[in-house]
């Protein structure tokens, strides 16, 4: 009896010290981890900061060396200089007609053929899914000299309509993941509102589509950011100058009126920081929708 007494001591010391061993290993390996991420992030970050530095500067600043990292005072008149430099805000109206209409699209068509290579049984639909997954293998250069040929013959070239209405027809990336996404969500669900007599269309738009929520989202913020900063297409499919998106218009100016370095700087500040802010606003979402995709499949 004093003996187990006497152990129970023991026993409690080496639990505490275990459990103590286990946290000191654990923040360790916490501290190892963020000592290697930071200066990768700051790696990462270091050309938005030369950038967001040059927006900064005049422009004999500019070209001195050694470098000034950060201009003092700083030369805030850039920004609304900038904006008259180039037509910004007509470049912007067109990049948000793009984008908004192109990620619309891609949320509507992607979203009714996951649900229904997900959630609606029917002969052929895995051979289905895997042949629209291997469409990723083909490159954009691939298919670009064909579709431009049937562009051009429809009469849409010059216009908005080509890089418009392709997003209408899906993308198999964003298939994938909602894919993946609506077959982790019970078909309990589904069946209990069959049997009160809700329709198919009434099951994807009532009850699926709200509980993918985070997928949608995560679609809509890769779509988005994809059709902002596009320039291929608009390089290919835009030849009025009125109808340029931001990224097109920024370097058509540069090469007609020359560098303007502290301005083009500015600019590209400007159109970066909407991605920026989206992403930092919606990033629980987004990780969430990415973290969810795939447990299920």
């Amino acid at each position: 009896m004093a003996t187990q007494t006497e152990q129970m001591p023991q026993r409690a010391q080496a639990s505490r010290t275990f459990v103590s061993m286990k946290r000191i290993r654990k923040t360790t390996r916490s501290v190892l981890i963020h000592a290697a991420l930071i200066p990768a992030a700051f790696l990462f970050l270091l050309p938005f900061l030369w950038m967001l530095s040059t927006s900064l500067k005049s422009k004999p600043m500019i070209y001195v060396y050694p470098p000034i990292l950060m201009p003092i005072p700083p030369n805030w008149i850039n920004y609304p200089t900038a904006v008259t430099y180039i037509d910004f805000f007509l470049y912007l109206r067109n990049t948000l007609i793009i984008a908004f209409a192109a990620t619309f699209g891609e949320l509507l068509s992607c979203s009714l053929v996951a649900y229904s290579l997900a959630r609606i049984p029917w002969r052929g639909r895995n051979f289905l899914f895997v042949l629209t997954v291997a469409t990723l293998m083909l490159p954009y250069q691939v298919t670009l000299i064909p579709l431009f040929l049937v562009f051009k013959n429809l009469g849409w070239v010059g216009g908005f309509l080509p890089l418009i209405v392709p997003h209408f027809f899906g993308s198999a990336l964003y298939i994938f993941l909602l894919r993946q996404f609506f077959m982790t969500i019970p078909m309990e669900l589904s069946e209990a509102a069959r049997i009160d007599g809700a329709s198919e269309l009434r099951i994807y738009a009532s009850v699926i589509l709200p509980l993918v929520r985070p997928a949608l989202a995560t679609v809509a913020i890769f779509e988005f950011i994809a059709r902002w900063r596009d320039y291929l297409g608009p390089l290919i499919y835009l030849s009025n100058q009125n109808l340029y998106t931001l990224s097109l218009g920024i370097y058509q100016y540069r090469s007609q009126y020359g560098a303007q370095w502290e301005l083009l700087m500015a600019a590209s500040v400007l159109i970066t920081m909407p991605v920026v802010l989206l992403f930092f606003f919606l990033q629980k979402t987004f990780v969430q929708g990415i973290a969810l995709t795939g447990i299920k499949g």
